[in-house]
């Protein structure tokens, strides 16, 4: 790539950037439902025009946050988990979902952005798929660690859980066992929403006046969930 080829590319990252950081202050004041190109183009001392050769719509720059703020949860989750020595499985569960409640709490505006309400007429594209899947991909990971070391049972648990799962999933994931009677996907599907119910619960106010050590429930809730999927 020539230099100034080089130096439009610096500049376009570094707008990018801008447009991003003023979008999230937006999103903590007004929420994203209110989130307006025009309104980051003011703050920013920019002709509109110009925000949307970097974002064509209030939903391209939504898609871009929501990319980042999931990506954002997904690495802080992975990094605490690969920390862990690999045979503590227990010990690279309750370090994966500690991050991820951590990240929440220090993050609640771009939380609320990706497990808060829908944005009315934004329709997630395909690009938050995989970003999304992140934290329920390495929880899933654990599990099948677990089956490939014989410390996890595939059958326990309601028996044929898994036959409800959407085709491809448990082939995706590493939990495929051979037996009829699995339970595991489904049991890592209940992990994974239980952990961000817990988390929101939480973060959402609803346990306000109801616990009063939020982060030592958390951990019974956690090691509660390891328990009940499986994890020795």
């Amino acid at each position: 790539m020539s230099a100034p080829a080089n130096a439009r590319a610096r500049v376009r990252a570094q707008l990018t950037g801008e447009i991003a950081e003023v979008a999230r202050r937006h999103l903590a004041a007004g929420g994203a439902a209110a989130l307006s190109l025009r309104a980051v183009a003011r703050e920013l001392g920019m002709a509109s025009s110009a925000v949307y050769r970097y974002f064509p719509s209030r939903d391209d720059l939504l898609t871009a946050l929501i990319v980042e703020a999931y990506d954002a949860l997904g690495e802080a989750a992975e990094q605490a988990e690969a920390a862990q020595p690999r045979e503590d499985l227990r010990g690279r569960w309750r370090a994966a979902c500690r991050a991820a409640r951590e990240w929440a709490l220090a993050h609640p505006h771009e939380y609320a952005l990706v497990y808060g309400s829908p944005v009315p007429g934004y329709a997630a594209p395909d690009a938050t798929i995989a970003p999304a899947s992140r934290v329920g991909t390495l929880l899933s990971r654990v599990l099948a660690d677990g089956l490939a070391t014989g410390q996890v049972d595939p059958t326990t648990g309601p028996a044929g859980a898994d036959t409800v799962l959407a085709p491809g999933l448990l082939e995706s994931l590493g939990l495929t066992s051979g037996d009829l009677d699995s339970s595991l996907g489904a049991r890592a599907v209940f992990a994974w929403s239980s952990l961000f119910g817990a988390i929101s619960f939480e973060l959402f106010g609803h346990t306000h006046n109801v616990v009063t050590d939020h982060a030592a429930f958390f951990d019974h809730t956690i090691d509660r969930l390891a328990t009940d999927i499986g994890l020795p």
